[in-house]
């Protein structure tokens, strides 16, 4: 068995990479968007990267999904992929990048209620703490105050928010699955029945998409979109969820205004204040709490 230690360390990074690369999401999603429909772009991602998930799975995975095992299968690709995807990119359509990023703090909050309302995960005070802190980090990073409302925005803040809660659905239900079958199989089984039913929606838009008129940044952020936000970090998340908690792998989301405000330094010339340390200091603090506080119990033997 590998050393817990050493397992932790790579969670933390796997975590730690998928805020990273999925902090870019809404600024690469925004501009595709203006060439590209919102269930284009949902399609596109589930029609590339279902298939090389699958592949993945079958080449490396010797445990296959039995009888019941579809039905729990098919409801997490529905909450995690058709739900989340079409809400999500479909929302950010309506609303602002902005928007989007300061309701994104709601999963860990989310994820706590379902958990708990389940009974899947144990939710201590210490732990509630810890997600307390990163949350009002995030918050604080992102300035609140600079929340929209419009008649459009209101349609699509809405679509967010229900696409966190979907999210934190997929992230609570999944732990139990991948105590018994690998997280490559699980995501890939996620694709085909979520994905499918992205397809099936999202079939006219993509049959109209201007392919040969798209410009070159938009086929860049097309890939970017397919990528990392879809193909890696669809990976990488279910493959933490086994090794950690989905109460951890949600807190990990308030991580991304920390990722949007060093991307307005390093490209808008914006700067790094007292704000913004101070929030990034709450999301660290709150990280390293539920980390350090994590029983081993919640954390099952990697394979």
């Amino acid at each position: 068995m590998p050393n817990p230690r050493h397992i932790d360390l790579r969670v933390h990074l796997a975590l730690l990479f998928v805020q990273v690369s999925f902090g870019g999401f809404s600024v690469f999603g925004k501009y595709v968007l203006g060439h590209v429909q919102p269930l284009a772009v949902a399609g596109m991602r589930v029609l590339f990267a279902g298939p090389v998930i699958m592949l993945l799975a079958l080449r490396f995975d010797k445990v296959r999904p039995k009888g019941k095992d579809f039905l729990v299968l098919a409801m997490l690709g529905f909450f995690g992929v058709f739900v989340n995807q079409l809400l999500f990119i479909t929302g950010l359509d309506y609303t602002t990048a902005t928007n989007a990023s300061i309701l994104m703090p709601s999963i860990p909050v989310f994820t706590v209620a379902v958990a708990m309302a389940m009974g899947v995960e144990r939710i201590t005070w210490r732990r509630s703490l810890g997600i307390g802190l990163a949350v009002a980090g995030a918050l604080i990073m992102l300035k609140v105050t600079r929340f929209s409302f419009g008649e459009e925005t209101v349609i699509g803040n809405l679509m967010i928010l229900v696409n966190c809660l979907s999210y934190s659905l997929f992230l609570v239900l999944a732990r139990p699955v991948l105590l018994r079958i690998p997280p490559l199989t699980v995501t890939a089984w996620c694709f085909v029945f979520g994905g499918s039913g992205i397809l099936l929606v999202a079939a006219p838009d993509l049959a109209a998409v201007p392919w040969p008129d798209l410009p070159t940044l938009a086929w860049l952020g097309i890939v970017y979109v397919v990528l990392f936000p879809t193909l890696i970090n669809y990976l990488l998340n279910t493959w933490a969820i086994k090794r950690s908690s989905s109460t951890l792998v949600a807190t990990y989301t308030t991580l991304q205004p920390v990722v949007a405000t060093t991307l307005a330094v390093m490209l808008l010339g914006e700067h790094f204040g007292f704000r913004e340390v101070l929030g990034f200091l709450l999301i660290v603090s709150g990280l390293l709490w539920i980390t350090f506080h994590s029983t081993k119990s919640t954390v099952p033997p990697a394979k």
